[in-house]
């Protein structure tokens, strides 16, 4: 006789995920039943929660979860590429509504109303990502842009390309961004001879460099903050 297989549907109905959600709602569950009802089935033996608890034994955060590869996550039995899409679809979503919701859509008034609304989405990136931030007039966000992806190196992070997308947007002003991956916030040389460059180039269109802001794991440094930004126009974000 061939061995069923074991799912959450053999739990009695008031200890399912999903009944306990509908009923209950969200706060009322765990990690690793929320997970569980996003990877749907288990493998023989195991259902969906307990792959979850496996993962999470594995990674102990949700956060360091989805910092995870697929090499690195399909390592765990129960997850193939399916599931793996599945996980990295749900966090992303998560990332995104939170960067909906602290979208600054005001003033920018100083460098943490940066960080809050970035830092959910650059913070467990592997690679360094360099932005560009376009702001009107009245310091309001037109759009962010990325620069480039890598290491930050002068042939990555050219002027030129900046300074295109500064005329297109029309904007008066720019605060530059970017992660380091090691988890330290303190600026290179490197960071510091291109900030140089930029803040240059931008000066010949007349163009304001507010900041420079480089995101470590649990930190960040504002050039503005550290009189990083070598000209007078690097005046703190918010002064007229």
């Amino acid at each position: 006789m061939e061995k069923r297989n074991y799912t959450v549907k053999d739990w009695p109905d008031e200890e399912r995920p999903r009944e306990r959600l509908a009923k209950y709602g969200v706060d009322y569950l765990t990690d690793a039943e929320l997970l569980g009802i996003i990877l749907v089935k288990g493998y023989q033996g195991k259902t969906s929660v307990e792959v979850a608890k496996d993962l999470l034994s594995e990674t102990k955060s949700l956060r360091k979860l989805d910092s995870l590869s697929y090499p690195e996550m399909s390592s765990i039995k129960g997850i193939g590429l399916a599931k793996f899409a599945q996980i990295k679809a749900a966090l992303e979503i998560g990332k995104r509504l939170l960067r909906e919701t602290n979208l600054p859509k005001k003033k920018i008034h100083n460098a943490a109303d940066l960080v809050n609304y970035y830092v959910p989405c650059m913070r467990d990136l592997k690679k360094e990502k360099f932005k560009a931030i376009l702001l009107d007039v009245k310091n309001k966000i037109i759009r962010d842009i990325d620069i480039s992806v890598g290491s930050l190196t002068e042939s990555i992070v050219h002027p030129r390309e900046v300074l295109k997308e500064i005329i297109k947007e029309s904007a008066a002003s720019v605060i530059f961004l970017h992660n380091h991956p090691s988890g330290e916030s303190n600026p290179s040389k490197n960071d510091l001879d291109i900030t140089d460059r930029l803040v240059d180039a931008c000066d010949l269109i007349g163009v304001k460099v507010l900041d420079h802001i480089i995101l470590g794991e649990d930190n960040y440094t504002s050039f503005t903050q550290e009189g990083l930004l070598h000209r007078e126009q690097g005046v703190k974000i918010g002064e007229k």
